[in-house]
């Protein structure tokens, strides 16, 4: 690899005034926005070289930490240069101000403020989660032996921990076999590192012990004195290393007792359902590899299953005697196997469920009389109850053309309850109990839409576009009922289309923002995706990317076609991967959005998957193809959005970003939006709004992170004229 030089200094004044003449949008006029300067710097890679003019946005974690005492020229320049677009934005947007305060004051309405999850029995105790009228966080709690019992313990007291604090968050909470120590985790930054803490539960006591630089949470052995965490390196924040720490001892006398030097890789640690493994998982995109041992002897040495092989993917289940393994060994859509726990080499597995060509198996749920099957068939969750006796099954069946719904918390084998979810575009998310003997389902909680909502008056469908190649591609989709779909109605399209992430067509609140206001709301469940089962992601991945980016095109020339709406009036929307969707469609057809919304892109595809010192770019070359191959940088190349950014028009698009983004780095969307100002030839309006308290999810509690979705709401609603 080429280094790249620097042809040009830092400068010491970041901003340039904007020459063009001032927008006019709307009858509005705008104030010149902020225009970045520009000092190129060569990337060069199999004789190619790139120019980009705006690397100097990027800041090592050292100058970001650093920033608030002592800032260096570079540091002050970019903070400059993000405040000046928030700024902009703030100002372009001044006068919906109260339209934003409204829409969140709106969907916070329909929050039921004090709530509380269904308990969970684990180990003799009931666990839930409650939330306090006016308070952002969840208070953990517990009763032991049952709900009627009047003594309460709070395990975690969410909004006093999270007090002072610009973001908070929970990594997780993991209770000793005895049920009297709890250790926990907590990240203040918004970088997904996270210090860990421990709690005597008998005395209300925090410990001594500390555990700094942990990936989640740590995980208890069995003897109530030994917990094992994963530590993230500093640079890459690659999961790497697992460590053994006893109580009473400083972090510095912990054990490394794994290292993943393999940097496609990641590692974790868990613990089965039985309780009687602790779990060491290695897992890169096409491959895994899992360690076993004995929780009852945390000082012995890890075993491993079956060791890792390119292209094989398997998971683990325990029970009994036996290991359950899911794979897709001789089985693109995955199958079930059993072995002895004392055999379990892949020689050793013997098939339970076959391999199926319709149907993809996602995952299981073991009981002492049941086995419950996770599938998706025609890009739908079916859940398959088998009984172990007889090997006699049925499928639960769901009413909706789409939904979702998944297999929740049942940490007890000895029931024959399943306790599972479920929510449809206009079914609010509900949580059931299910008798797999007598068929019978209990509702036991169903959000709470405050104000009151009817399903009766929403209309939810299923349809099908073709894709240029001919393939038939899903899409989902909800209006309010009385929306004439004459071509009028606004749209806004989303989808991701990425690391067979699947996409379900779930319940929102926030959305009835959208609906009542005559908004179509659709998912495009665009290659890259899951849903059709393992070919679907193979085919929107690597050197068949650009499959994701053309199914969501046809979708959007698809439901103009069918008059749900119309070029005028579609919007789409995308995060994260489902940002670099944003901006590849927007280049490639700018002609068909009024407007988009882009949420922590991923838009330099080609400089972030050549550097290795960023996170997760090791890990994802499966994923994208690795850029030092010039198969993979040409053709990677040919669709990253920010290399292919030209002068011509482009859709009003607005950009979000978080400051302390450790997935996707927030000079990428800086970047990406600085280029545009310079290339377009539109007047339409770019914005860009970068928190600057948070990451790659945004403000953290559940009211906090409604401001921007608000602030994305808004930005359709001004383009359309709607006032209220």
């Amino acid at each position: 690899m080429t280094k790249p030089l620097i042809l040009i200094a830092l400068a010491t004044t970041t901003l340039a005034s904007c020459q063009s003449n001032q927008q006019q949008i709307s009858n509005k006029v705008l104030p010149p926005p902020p225009m970045a300067k520009k000092i190129p710097y060569n990337l060069t890679e199999h004789g190619d070289t790139r120019v980009d003019n705006y690397y100097w946005m990027r800041l090592s974690d050292e100058q970001k930490n650093a920033a608030a005492e002592s800032r260096d020229q570079q540091t002050k320049d970019v903070l400059d240069y993000l405040n000046a677009e928030n700024d902009y934005t703030k100002k372009v947007l001044a006068h919906t101000e109260e339209f934003q305060k409204k829409l969140f004051e709106e969907m916070k309405g329909r929050i039921k403020e004090d709530d509380q999850s269904v308990p969970v029995k684990d180990n003799g105790y009931w666990y839930y989660t409650k939330y306090v009228a006016g308070k952002d966080y969840a208070i953990n709690c517990r009763k032991k032996d049952s709900m009627d019992n009047p003594q309460e313990e709070i395990l975690i007291d969410g909004p006093a921990m999270a007090a002072g604090h610009d973001y908070w968050a929970l990594g997780g909470i993991d209770i000793s076999d005895d049920n009297q120590l709890m250790c926990y985790s907590e990240d203040v930054v918004s970088r997904r590192i996270y210090n860990a803490s421990f709690k005597n539960l008998s005395s209300g006591q925090i410990l001594s012990d500390k555990l700094e630089g942990l990936a989640g949470s740590p995980v208890w052995a069995a003897d109530n004195k030994t917990v094992f965490y994963v530590k993230k390196d500093p640079t890459t924040l690659r999961e790497f290393q697992i460590w053994r720490h006893t109580l009473g001892t400083v972090q510095d006398k912990d054990v490394l007792v794994f290292q993943e030097d393999n940097e496609e890789f990641h590692c974790f640690v868990s613990r089965t359902k039985s309780k009687k493994y602790l779990v060491i998982g290695s897992h890169q995109t096409l491959s895994n590899e899992y360690r076993v041992l004995d929780a009852s002897n945390p000082n012995g040495e890890f075993r491993v299953i079956q060791p890792r092989e390119r292209d094989l993917e398997y998971s683990i289940d325990h029970y009994g005697d036996k290991f359950y393994i899911t794979t897709n060994y001789q089985a693109k859509n995955f199958r079930l196997m059993e072995c002895d726990e004392n055999s379990t080499t892949k020689e050793n597995w013997k098939e339970v469920i076959p391999h199926r060509e319709d149907v993809l198996l996602e995952g299981i749920e073991i009981f002492k009389d049941f086995l419950v099957v996770d599938e998706r068939k025609n890009g739908l969750t079916q859940l398959r109850i088998i009984k172990w006796s007889d090997r006699s099954e049925h499928y639960m069946e769901f009413q909706d053309p789409a939904y979702a719904a998944g297999v929740g918390a049942n940490p007890d084998f000895n029931t024959d309850i399943l306790r599972y979810g479920y929510s449809s575009m206009t079914t609010p998310a509900s949580t059931y109990d299910y008798n797999m003997n007598t068929h019978e389902r209990t509702l036991m909680k169903q959000q709470e839409v405050v104000g009151g909502h009817n399903p009766q008056d929403y209309q939810s469908e299923r349809l099908y576009a073709t894709a240029k190649d001919g393939t038939k591609v899903p899409v989902s989709l909800v209006y309010k009922k009385g929306t004439k779909l004459d071509g009028n109605a606004p749209l806004l399209l989303y989808a991701y289309g990425s690391y067979g992430a699947t996409m379900d067509a779930g319940f929102s609140s926030t959305r009835l923002s959208l609906l009542d206001r005559g908004f179509v709301y659709a998912i495009a469940h665009i290659r890259g995706g899951q849903e059709m089962g393992r070919h679907w992601y193979e085919d929107g991945k690597l050197l068949k990317k650009k499959n994701t980016f053309t199914d969501f095109i046809d979708c959007a020339d698809y439901l103009v076609a069918q008059k749900y709406t119309s070029k005028e009036k579609l919007f789409a929307m995308g995060g994260s991967a489902g940002g670099l969707l944003m901006g590849a469609v927007t280049n490639m057809r700018p002609d068909l959005w009024r407007g988009v919304v882009s949420a922590v892109p991923f838009v330099d595809v080609v400089t972030t998957m050549l550097d290795e010192t960023i996170p997760l770019t090791t890990f994802e070359f499966d994923e994208w193809g690795n850029p030092k191959n010039k198969e993979y940088y040409d053709y990677m190349k040919s669709y990253s959005p920010y290399d292919n950014i030209e002068a011509k028009n482009y859709p009003n698009i607005l950009v979000t970003s978080g400051y302390w983004d450790s997935q996707v780095q927030y000079w990428e969307p800086a970047k990406y939006v600085a280029k545009l100002r310079e290339m377009k030839t539109d007047q339409n309006l770019l914005l860009f709004w970068c928190n600057m308290d948070a990451g790659h999810g945004g403000k953290s509690g559940r009211f906090e992170a409604l401001k921007e979705v608000a602030l994305e709401y808004v930005f359709m609603f001004d383009l359309l004229g709607i006032k209220e």
